[in-house]
């Protein structure tokens, strides 16, 4: 199949090896796996996680949730702050699937109480140090009160405490990932031991890719919750969550222009494609992506003395080394390894196998598709 724009490359055996390897460390440490659909949000990627005995799911959204609900998934947790302002749709979904929200205020459990007509399971969610959004484990006045408000409802069935340890991303170093596991895992339990007489069958979920990849005993929760594994990126591979051999996705970006006396590669392929997130190397420098071979199996470890330095809108630019530079023709296409392969999948919405198949992305498909 003949690339002319930018498109992502997909490994199908890569991310089943990485599926495979989570859904054997999750069944080896006696933990559910709930993945998290927001990476790859495709209806066929999804199906590859049934082969290994995934049945539950977890899902950034509710437009999200109805889309994987449409294509045969029955227990989906909606793992950002319910809104209020989709009941329609929450209400439709919890008629027809085990729903799970989650809730951060007393405000929204009371406007869930107004609104709800169908029972749905409903989780606390905890900061143990991420401090983007939730509830301090040690703020036990406003838990007993949600607590207590949820225990009242009929449509409602407290099921737990989750947790994100989205600090782990800003680590690099096994044992601080640990520190932070264990801290949370210590906080979860801290609850537990609260509430368990109220609620013997409390679950404590956690869920980020690091703490999932690098440490090899998961057990004090019930289940985890990782979700960029599937396709890992060059973020994970920097923390020490993957290899470059397990990145999963890779960027076909056409060549449109050189510029020799700068050493310098245009590509077609900028911050719409990419996302701008960069990563800070040990030079200093910041890198956009990393340049890898194209085969017609698939992709190259990343190529040294050559590298994407900077994104526009639609342009990339890529330092090389002589060496590097005079081996790209205007109209070859160049390889690149995404940063974040979750943002970079969003923007393109849609993939391209490394076998020619196409697989589609819930952002590219009509809404009309969407409706139940």
């Amino acid at each position: 199949m003949k690339i002319t724009t930018p498109t992502l490359l997909l490994d199908k055996q890569k991310a089943i090896r990485n599926i495979r390897r989570m859904a054997d460390k999750a069944r080896q440490n006696g933990v559910r796996l709930r993945p998290h659909f927001k990476t790859h949000q495709s209806a066929q990627v999804g199906e590859w996680f049934r082969e290994f005995g995934v049945e539950a799911i977890t899902v950034s959204s509710v437009r999200m949730a109805n889309y994987f609900a449409n294509h045969g998934w029955n227990d989906i947790m909606v793992a950002f702050p319910a809104n209020v302002l989709e009941i329609e749709m929450i209400n439709e979904l919890a008629s027809r699937i085990k729903l799970h929200l989650i809730a951060v205020n007393q405000e929204t459990i009371e406007l869930l109480a107004q609104q709800l007509r169908h029972p749905v399971q409903l989780s606390l969610k905890i900061d143990t140090g991420y401090r983007r959004t939730g509830i301090l484990a040690t703020n036990y006045a406003e838990l007993d009160q949600m607590v207590q408000k949820i225990r009242e409802q009929d449509k409602m069935h407290f099921s737990g405490f989750v947790v994100h340890d989205g600090h782990t991303y800003k680590q690099n170093d096994v044992y601080a990932i640990q520190t932070i596991y264990n801290t949370s895992v210590y906080q979860l339990h801290m609850l537990r031991e609260r509430y368990k007489s109220k609620f013997p069958n409390l679950q404590l979920s956690i869920g980020d890719t690091p703490s999932c990849s690098i440490i090899e005993t998961l057990r004090g929760v019930d289940e985890i919750r990782p979700g960029n594994f599937v396709f890992y990126d060059l973020t994970q591979q920097r923390i020490g969550s993957c290899s470059f051999d397990d990145i999963a996705v890779c960027m076909a970006c056409p060549v449109v222009a050189k510029h020799p006396e700068r050493s310098e590669i245009i590509l077609y392929g900028g911050s719409v494609h990419f996302s701008k997130d960069v990563i800070l190397q040990e030079d200093a420098s910041e890198a956009y992506g990393r340049v890898v071979e194209l085969s017609g199996s698939g992709w190259s470890a990343p190529l040294e003395g050559i590298e994407v330095v900077s994104l526009s809108q639609e342009h990339g630019v890529v330092k090389a080394t002589p060496e590097q530079f005079k081996k790209y023709q205007i109209g070859d296409l160049m390889g690149v390894l995404p940063v974040h392969s979750c943002l970079t999948a969003n923007l393109m919405q849609g993939y391209l196998t490394t076998e020619g198949e196409r697989l589609e992305h819930l952002m590219g498909v009509p809404p009309q598709e969407l409706v139940s």
